[in-house]
């Protein structure tokens, strides 16, 4: 590695301004400070100087959500053998038969993400930031593993320069482009995102092109009867053992509870995780599950979950720790953040009740709460400026 870096910093100059190539210095930067740590730091401007930058930032994140990639990865291939009934297959023959599913997915994402900043930071010869490094990996774990590559590769195009590059790029977008790119594929192309369509067929497993059975929340919210029971892919009733570990049909990167937990612990331990906006998320979506328990309709059969086994289904967990957290979107004070994170758990689980046509609310949650944040940060400044103001003429 260290004669790599001895060659590139011999072909650095020419990239530099004055060189033969410098109009190719911000992709030159890209790739550099991509492999070696920069050794340079700011001069002014900045109160606090450490080690920490935005690549180690999204580096962690991103080894955070691998136990819920892995996982995701065999569990496609083990809900493809449950539902052809051919579940004799080794840990690897199925994990891999996942990988092979989701990688044109990963690759789509990153190569058109990435495409897409590398050029802007180009034409505006800025730096090219790391921001889409955990974009890159969420947006295919959230969703569906048969969704074609090209309307994937739309959905991101759409997302990085509508929702981010338009305001800014990296540290400036005020909506999650992950859940954008999510919302976009929903709203344009419903039929693919429905979640009806669960895996596909590559060739090495006896079955259809794909399998089709809803998804345990669609199972509730379209059954019309307090009876239901969610089943996997066998038609077997799903137990909380089921759901807490993921083995049941759905976006292949967020059933897991017990991985995203294994995420979670790694975004508290390294301080990239706000505790305040998870734990008051699980206490809002925990409280609003327990009265829409204690009130439970037959017109609204997801009520009939008890709210232990709500936190654990379908992308509510997944989105409270890994995207309703992220600094860019959320809010910016303390007493915000319990705020945003309530308000983010109590309507997911408000959508995903009262909402029988989309019986996931978890996207449209964050993604609302991303607008209001600004306005819950800017309310409570000026409620701790006019506490202190009322404070300080109460003492003259």
């Amino acid at each position: 590695m260290k004669g790599l870096k001895q060659r590139i910093d011999k072909v650095k100059p020419q990239f530099e301004k004055g060189g033969r190539f410098s109009k190719l210095h911000s992709v030159f930067d890209g790739f550099y400070t991509f492999l070696f740590t920069p050794n340079e730091t700011s001069r002014s401007g900045v109160h606090i100087h450490d080690s920490n930058d935005s690549k180690r930032t999204m580096i962690t994140v991103v080894l955070a959500l691998l136990p819920c990639c892995l996982f995701g990865m065999w569990n496609i291939g083990y809900q493809h053998a449950l539902a052809t009934g051919d579940i004799d297959h080794s840990f690897f023959h199925l994990f891999f038969y996942g990988f092979w599913a989701v990688l044109p997915q990963i690759v789509t994402a990153y190569v058109v993400g990435l495409g897409i900043e590398f050029i802007v930071a180009q034409l505006r010869g800025h730096e090219i930031q790391e921001g889409f490094l955990v974009s890159g990996i969420l947006i295919p774990m959230i969703c569906p593993v048969d969704t074609p590559c090209w309307m994937l590769a739309v959905a991101v195009a759409f997302s990085v320069i509508f929702a981010k590059e338009v305001f800014g790029g990296t540290g400036y977008n005020f909506l999650n482009v992950a859940l954008v790119t999510r919302a976009f594929l929903f709203f344009a192309y419903p039929s693919q995102m429905s979640g009806d369509k669960v895996f596909v067929n590559l060739g090495d497993m006896p079955a259809a092109d794909a399998f089709t059975g809803a998804t345990p929340l669609g199972q509730m919210a379209s059954s019309g009867t307090s009876e239901a029971i969610m089943t996997g892919v066998n038609g077997l009733p799903l137990s909380f053992h089921d759901i807490f570990f993921g083995f049941y049909p759905g976006s292949w990167g967020e059933t897991s509870t017990f991985c995203i937990l294994i995420g979670l612990a790694i975004l508290l331990s390294t301080g990239m995780a706000s505790w305040k906006i998870i734990t008051s998320g699980i206490v809002g979506a925990f409280l609003m599950a327990l009265l829409a328990h204690n009130f439970a309709s037959p017109l609204y059969p997801v009520t009939y979950i008890d709210p232990l086994t709500q936190l654990c289904l379908g992308g509510f967990a997944f989105a409270i720790v890994f995207m309703a957290t992220d600094p860019v979107t959320a809010c910016r004070t303390n007493t915000g953040k319990y705020i945003y994170g309530f308000l983010i758990g109590a309507l997911a689980i408000l959508i995903r009740c009262y909402n029988t046509g989309y019986p996931e609310g978890a996207m449209l949650a964050v993604l609302l709460m991303n607008c209001f944040a600004p306005l819950i940060d800017y309310c409570v400044v000026n409620s701790n400026i006019n506490r202190r103001l009322k404070r300080a003429v109460a003492k003259s």
